[in-house]
């Protein structure tokens, strides 16, 4: 039956594809605009949305000069015009970038993306609205994102480079987390060491305060460290087997950290009530002065300047923060898939057997990738728990590891790249975007009201309330169209459609030809 429903597949689009250009051009336009029509009975915006998205895609379809040039310069005056202009400003700097020559495209394009996020508290709140989704995020929002996208690139490694799936990955986040919690906060108590904390009151409080930057690389070193100590009992199996063991290794750490409050007669965690609250980063009097205040002494107390007309705040300093935290991160993740120890990661992805008799020893260098990507999830973990200054068992559920898979199977396995943009839209999604959705419906599809009882208001769709039913729907869509991802490296998106060794997958069978 799938051998027939992969035939007919391929002989309709073998049937389209024989159709001349003409036909299929008209038919295109034709069926683009009478979708971006029938969404006018919803929303006006809405049609505009899908009217830009299919100009947008028919850009690479046109000859760049004088048409391709034409349109986007069509594109962009419309909404300088019609508005919004900041969406025209947008679209003009990305079509700027586009005509850039492609070995400078390759450096553009990531510096742009990253001077648009350093600069985003200053423009984000005069942003358009985008359809359905609503507004753009606010900067305490974006440093969750940035967080959840740290973490996303940390599992990349484990997942994209060298094939193991992971699905404990919130063991990494928890531990990072309560280590900054234990030599940050009130915590243990009975004891009275400080070592470079900043904002304490009084200067002599009880327990344990360390700087919040030491215990980054603390928190990625201890849970690097952790990494090791349950990847070398686990990583000797493969498959589902690995993932099940993983799995199994997130949910002990969740009950650790629940019941930890009477561990062995010594309160570790607390318990539900968490430890908060933890320590606020910051540089010290002496360094804030030494640099005019552009590093600030206390991150919760600091901010009263104005620049370019915007009131400066904690959160936009915890955000530049974070992106720092994340460039390091996507820079270290891209030299060790170039290094040699990426490569082994790649070909024991491909195939493992193989890779060990090129004499590739297979538990060192998994350890090392389970390692690796254990330590990045541990400072994320870390600085997460510094920025809302408390962390609690329920922040480590089994679905925040399937959630960060996600994003990285939406974004594509093993290109960096493609997880930021897939981290990115998740995250969103998570902390603003499904509540925006699930508002935007009650006001423009008004169908519940149909299922009330007589005497009864009807509640509204709770879109958040079925946001994993949401994020599994988002990957089935994606594994059945686009299994490599939005954005794949090009060795993944050949192993997906060509296969791995002797196991050729059945998109490899060609319009037309092979076995119906």
């Amino acid at each position: 039956m799938a051998a027939r429903q992969v035939g007919l597949r391929n002989e309709l689009r073998a049937r389209w594809r024989a159709r001349p250009p003409e036909q299929r051009f008209a038919a295109t336009i034709v069926l683009q605009v009478g979708f971006a029509l029938l969404l006018w009975l919803l929303s006006l915006s809405l049609t505009y949305a899908a009217l830009l998205a299919f100009a947008l895609s028919w850009l690479r379809r046109v000859p760049p000069l004088p048409w391709r040039l034409a349109l986007q310069v069509a594109i962009a005056g419309v909404f300088a015009i019609l508005g919004p202009r900041s969406l025209a400003i947008l679209l003009a700097i990305v079509f700027a970038l586009l005509w850039a020559p492609p070995r400078h495209r390759r450096w553009l394009l990531p510096l742009a993306g990253l001077a648009a996020a350093v600069f985003y508290p200053f423009f984000g709140d005069r942003m358009f609205t985008i359809p359905v989704f609503g507004p753009f995020p606010d900067v305490g929002s974006g440093v969750y994102m940035v967080v959840f996208v740290m973490m996303a690139v940390g599992l990349n490694i484990v997942v994209g480079y060298a094939g193991l799936l992971d699905l404990g990955y919130v063991a990494f986040y928890a531990t990072g987390a309560y280590t900054a919690a234990w030599f940050a906060s009130l915590q243990f108590s009975n004891r009275s060491i400080h070592f470079g904390a900043v904002g304490l009151n009084p200067p002599n409080v009880a327990g344990i305060h360390i700087s919040i930057w030491l215990l980054l690389v603390l928190a990625g070193v201890f849970t690097a460290v952790a990494g090791i100590v349950i990847g070398l009992p686990t990583l000797r199996l493969r498959g589902d087997y690995l993932a099940i063991v993983t799995l199994g290794f997130g949910e002990i750490i969740y009950v650790l950290a629940r019941n930890g409050d009477n561990f062995g007669g010594f309160n570790l965690t607390n318990g539900p009530n968490g430890i908060t609250p933890i320590d606020s980063p910051g540089w010290g009097h002496t360094l804030s002065s030494w640099t005019g205040g552009f590093l600030p002494s206390n991150y919760l107390t600091c901010c009263k300047a104005t620049v370019l007309g915007h009131h400066l705040s904690s959160a936009d300093v915890f955000f530049w923060t974070a992106l720092v935290l994340l460039v390091v991160t996507v820079f270290c993740s891209i030299r060790l898939r170039d290094s040699r120890i990426g490569r082994a990661w790649i070909a024991i992805r491909e195939d493992e057997t193989a890779a060990a008799a090129m004499g590739i020893p297979l538990m060192r260098t998994k350890t090392w990738a389970y390692a690796s990507g254990a330590f990045f999830g541990g400072v994320a973990g870390a600085y997460y728990a510094a920025f809302k200054s408390a962390t609690f068992p329920g922040d480590f559920f089994f679905n925040i590891s399937v959630f960060i898979l996600c994003m990285v199977i939406l974004g594509g396995m093993g290109n960096v790249w493609g997880v930021l943009i897939g981290a990115s839209f998740l995250a969103y999604l998570n902390i603003a975007g499904l509540a925006n959705m699930g508002a935007w419906i009650n006001s423009h599809i008004h169908f519940i009201g149909s299922f009330q009882f007589p005497g009864e208001t009807a509640p509204g769709l709770d879109v958040p309330a079925i946001a994993s039913g949401i994020y599994g729907l988002i990957i089935v869509v994606v594994m059945l169209l686009r299994p490599e991802g939005l954005l794949p490296s090009r060795r993944r998106a050949a192993e997906l459609h060509r296969g791995v060794h002797d196991e050729p997958l059945y998109d490899a069978t060609h319009a037309g030809g092979g076995q119906p």
